[in-house]
């Protein structure tokens, strides 16, 4: 298995806060003190209950959303906005009911932040984007007419197209079946792989974090900070080696009870 943690960062965000205003009372706190980096090709799970900031630690990532406090970096260059490199996956697919699945994967090539190409460009990594996701004969199809989980794989290959550095995916997979799941928690590993792009995967399964992630951080609180982290050393595929992560699921779940205890809040690892 290769050694990530001897590759350079790609991504990396220090001191974050994340806090919301509220009229007439004090800001809301969400995030704290949140540092992480990501190297290149690694898979990194966010993993928490409920209501930690994952999802908004994600947005601020993609520069979708300011933090009170602290910065992004991307190969050391700040992240003030949405960014070429990044692409994201959200927990719905949000494609658009009047495109075609080929249109939908096309959808923002051309937009003003990203890299100026030819129409020749656009087709050939639209085509490629498509195929890698398996995909090529439902290509002229509409959104109503596919599954949830040709959906979400229409959805991972209009990131694809735009040939990012780093993917950020917020549960995507968390509405599909547990067959539909398992392939798609393939397909992002084969796919993180091969192009050697770094991924941060948001998630309240635990297994899934186990199979999919290089390394697994998680958040917990109120507000949220990093209460804990384990590496994988295992090599991937994990599936029929789940019962070897045994102890560290173990590990997981009781630093999570432990937060509980210290915060008095509900822990809730399902949907």
């Amino acid at each position: 298995m290769t050694q990530i943690a001897s590759r350079p960062a790609v991504l990396s965000a220090h001191d974050i806060e994340l806090g919301y205003q509220r009229p007439k009372q004090s800001p809301n706190i969400v995030l704290r003190d949140f540092s992480m980096q990501v190297a290149a090709g690694e898979i990194v799970a966010l993993l928490g209950p409920s209501g930690v900031g994952k999802s908004s630690l994600l947005r601020v990532l993609a520069g979708l959303q300011s933090p009170t406090r602290g910065e992004v970096r991307i190969n050391g260059e700040l992240v003030n906005g949405p960014h070429p490199r990044l692409g994201f996956v959200f927990q719905s697919p949000c494609l658009l009911p009047w495109l075609t699945l080929e249109q939908n994967v096309a959808f923002g090539l051309d937009f003003r932040h990203q890299p100026q190409i030819t129409r020749a460009e656009q087709q050939q990594r639209v085509h490629a984007a498509i195929a890698e996701v398996d995909l090529l004969r439902a290509r002229e199809r509409y959104p109503a007419e596919l599954s949830g989980g040709m959906a979400q794989r229409t959805s991972l290959a209009r990131s694809l197209a735009r040939q990012p550095e780093i993917l950020l995916l917020d549960e995507p997979f968390s509405a599909l079946d547990e067959i539909t799941r398992s392939e798609m928690q393939a397909l992002l590993q084969q796919i993180t792989t091969r192009r050697q792009t770094s991924a941060v995967l948001v998630t309240h399964d635990i297994d899934e974090a186990l199979i999919v992630a290089d390394r697994i951080l998680l958040i917990g609180g109120a507000p949220g900070r990093l209460i804990g982290q384990w590496r994988i050393d295992l090599p991937r595929p994990r599936d029929e080696v789940i019962s070897d992560l045994t102890q560290m699921r173990v590990e997981i779940l009781q630093t999570l009870r432990d937060t509980r205890r210290a915060t008095r809040q509900p822990v809730q690892m399902e949907n």
